[in-house]
This record gives structure tokens, sequence and C-alpha cells, in this order.
């Protein structure tokens, strides 16, 4: 940087205008070939620049720098908007791109400046001019979370559908970084939903893959196919089981699932979750796998909007159920023998599936007490679910496997534990 680019770079014009009458190269440029013009553009330094075009000679409103970028590109990137009107009046070209083929309005969308966007539009610059990665001025406003920029592009009617050249769409930008509010945004634009990027993911794949629950739950909403595969044949739960994600498997099993559904590998998404040795979200799969089927042989029930409302496959914490859960524990843990909760878990009709996802479990020789324990809290959230009573089923399913004598004796116990209130008790 020599003197006179420094002085065009702060903005000290009368520092500039003695060093051009004491004979300063003004053609001079740095190592990024950025010239007076550049340096005041880039900077807003508009007296500077006034100076520049009207008192020097030779200045060339689009001369460009290393990267191919004019003063134009430059002030639009920095977002500085007087300058880029100026520019514009002068007769800068707005169409000249750089070496990555973007034009001022790329630069400006992507660093969010909805000002200078404007007033490239009112020029007549084309909304869907796509750069060097095929990427409009729309796909780096959504890649940058720039939502008013969104708005201004969508208004000059901007191809809400566009692809890339690693086929994104604005959506799957959407989903990939959790940008709810420009979800609701491009859906109500009529943006397609079901597009599949480079590697065949949908947006509603990346929502799951990243953990953004609320723009899942958006395209859920609007309709979007909760089994959709992707080129591996993962489903968005298969997804949500891998990475352990378990709020958006909530909202997946919540919208209902095909849970049979299989991966390239075969694998179910409960096998996924096993094989992950994510166990709470394994239990919820197989909680909603048993819901699923109680509520198929239960159509006419006249419990639905209760269920609805209360409906949940998260773990319980709730304090009405403490007690049970206490209950169940130390069932599970002090007085079932090692193959017991099997034959309950048979009893109940768990499949053989169900079985083998909780027994992939390993926490040592006594991993039958976890096992059981697991089970029982699978079965007690299906026994709510269903509005029975807990210690009625669990004393029947004692009974069931031949242990009569442990049935008694946890009835007595969780009758004499169990608090006086009957509403407390029928809630059990």
């Amino acid at each position: 940087m020599s003197a006179l680019l420094l002085s065009a770079w702060f903005g000290h014009l009368r520092v500039l205008q003695i060093l051009v009458n004491a004979g300063a190269k003004t053609n001079s440029v740095n190592k990024n070939s950025h010239n007076l013009l550049h340096c005041a553009a880039q900077r807003g330094h508009l007296r500077v620049m006034k100076f520049i075009v009207e008192d020097l000679e030779d200045v060339r409103l689009d001369k460009k720098d290393k990267m191919g970028r004019t003063a134009l590109h430059l002030a639009a990137e920095k977002g500085q908007v007087e300058v880029v009107e100026f520019l514009l009046a002068l007769g800068s070209s707005h169409s000249i791109k750089d070496k990555e083929k973007n034009m001022a309005l790329h630069l400006a969308a992507m660093n969010g400046h909805a000002d200078v966007l404007q007033k490239l539009l009112e020029v007549g610059v084309d909304p869907d001019d796509k750069n060097a990665e095929g990427m409009t001025s729309l796909h780096l406003a959504a890649e940058g979370g720039h939502n008013d920029c969104i708005h201004l592009l969508l208004e000059a009617g901007c191809e809400v559908n566009a692809q890339t050249q690693k086929q994104m769409t604005c959506l799957h930008y959407a989903a990939l970084n959790g940008y709810v509010d420009m979800a609701k945004t491009f859906l109500g634009a009529g943006i397609q939903t079901d597009a599949l990027n480079y590697e065949k993911n949908m947006a509603l794949h990346l929502a799951a893959m990243n953990g953004h629950a609320d723009v899942l739950q958006k395209l859920l909403e609007v309709g979007v196919d909760p089994d959709d595969k992707n080129a591996r044949q993962q489903s968005p739960l298969h997804i949500a089981a891998e990475h352990g994600r378990q709020d958006i498997a909530e909202l997946i099993l919540m919208a209902g699932v095909n849970l049979k559904l299989t991966d390239k590998q075969g694998k179910t998404s409960l096998d996924v979750a096993a094989r992950g040795n994510h166990i709470t979200l394994a239990d919820m799969i197989i909680k909603a796998d048993r819901f699923y089927k109680w509520e198929k042989d239960n159509l006419n029930s006249d419990s639905d909007s209760w269920i609805t409302e209360r409906l949940t496959f998260k773990q319980d914490h709730r304090l009405e159920t403490q007690h049970i859960r206490s209950v169940i524990w130390r069932l599970a843990t002090k007085y079932l023998k090692a193959n017991e909760w099997k034959k309950l878990a048979h009893y109940w009709k768990f499949t053989e599936a169900h079985i083998r996802a909780i027994e992939h479990q390993w926490t040592g020789t006594k991993s039958y007490r976890e096992h059981g324990h697991r089970m029982l809290l699978i079965w007690l959230h299906g026994a709510i679910m269903a509005g029975d009573n807990p210690i009625k089923g669990l004393y029947e399913g004692l009974v069931g496997i031949g242990r009569s004598d442990l049935a008694e004796s946890i009835r007595k116990q969780a009758n004499a534990d169990s608090p006086a209130s009957p509403r407390r008790c029928s809630a059990m």
C-alpha cells in the first residue's frame, strides 16, 4: 500500500490531494491489484471517490482487481449503498462477473446487504443469473440466512426452485442451517419439497441429519412424507437413529411412520438405534411400534383426544407415575431373575426385534437388570396410553409367567406404598 492508496483507504481527502499535487502515481495498485477507486469504494469514502472520478485523469470505473472485481463489486460486498448508487449513476457496469462468476448482485446477497440489493435490482440486474457454482443470488442469501434479501429477491421474481451444480435448492440450505423462518418463506412461495441434492437428500433428510427439529416440524406440517428415503435408503428416522437425535425422532414418531422400512444394509431404524447404543431412542421406537399396534386395534376408542393430548415417546419423568416407576425399578433390579424379563416381554407381546434391540445393550454380567427395567418402562408407557391399571397389569403379567409369589408381594407393596388419594390411584 503506497501513501496514496492509504489516504484513499482511510478517506483522507486532503492528504490525497497533497500527494497528487506532489506528483504521486495515481495508477498505483496494491498486491491485490486494488487501485484508488477500489480502496475508497469498499470503505465507503464518497468524497474521495468524487475527487478521483472528477479530478484525476484516465480513471476506469470498471477496472478489475486480481479477483476480477470492480469497485462496484467491492462496494456491494461491503454494503456501501451510497457508493453503489454513485457508481451506477456514473455508468459502472452491473453485469461484470469476477473470477468466480459473481456479479455485484451475488456479493450483496451473499453478505446480506438488502439496501444494496434493492438498488441493483432497480437497474435491471437479472436475479436468476448464476455464478460458477450454479448459485443464484437467492441461493447465496439462503445459505447466509439473510431473510430481508430473500424477500426482496422473491418479490423481484427470482426462481424459487432453481438448483445449484450440487442440486441444492434454497430449501436445502434452510434445512441444512436450521433457518425455520426462511423455510416458512420458501414453503409459502411454493418451493418443491421433494427435490434431491447431489447426495440424494431432500430438505427433510438434511434437517434430521443436522438436528433442526423446528425446520423438520414445519416440513411435516406441510405434508412432506416422513418415510421418504435418500441414496442410502435411509428414512429421516434412520438418520435420527444413527445420530441419536431424540427430538427429531419424537417428531417423526408422532407423525406416524413405517417402522419396518430398511436401509441399504437391511436395517430398520430400531436396528440402527440399538447398534449405535442410543438406548433411549431405541426405547422410543419400541414404544411407538407398540402404540401404533394398539391404536390400530382400537380405532373406535373414545380416548383418542386424551391420548393425542398426552402422547409422547420420550422418557417419563412425571410426578403422577413416580410411584409405579419406583415399583418397576425395584422389581427389575431386585426380584426378577435373569430370563424372567424376557418371559414378561413375550407375555405382553413384545416382538423378537424389540427384545433383540433391548438385549443389544451390554453393561456387564448383570445387564439383564437394565434390560428388564427398560422393558417394563416401555410396557408402562403402553399401559398408561391404553388407560389400563399398571399395578393390575403387572400383577397379571407376573402370574402369567408363574411368579404368583412375586405378583402378590408386588401388589401388597404397591398398595401399602401408594398414596391414599383416589385420583392418584386411578392415574396409576
